[in-house]
């Protein structure tokens, strides 16, 4: 089996997180899920490996994200 990284679309992220479209988008938006990832000009992905990241772990995410912020800047 090959330890490659796969891009995953929409259908398959709200399938596997059980989350509505209107709410993934909102915690893009709030940092407390993955962005997604441009692959072509109409199309985006997102990392399968970071969509199975906050699959194991929802509560921490954006908390972690947040906590590499730089000093002095706050976090959105």
């Amino acid at each position: 089996m090959s330890n490659t990284e796969r891009i995953i679309r929409l259908k398959t992220v709200l399938a596997r997180t059980g989350l509505s479209r209107s709410t993934l988008y909102r915690k893009i938006a709030e940092g407390t899920f993955p962005a997604q990832v441009r692959i072509s000009i109409h199309g985006a992905g997102w990392h399968e490996s970071a969509v199975n990241g906050w699959i194991a772990d929802p509560v921490s995410y954006g908390r972690s994200q947040s906590a590499m912020q730089p000093s002095g800047q706050a976090a959105v």
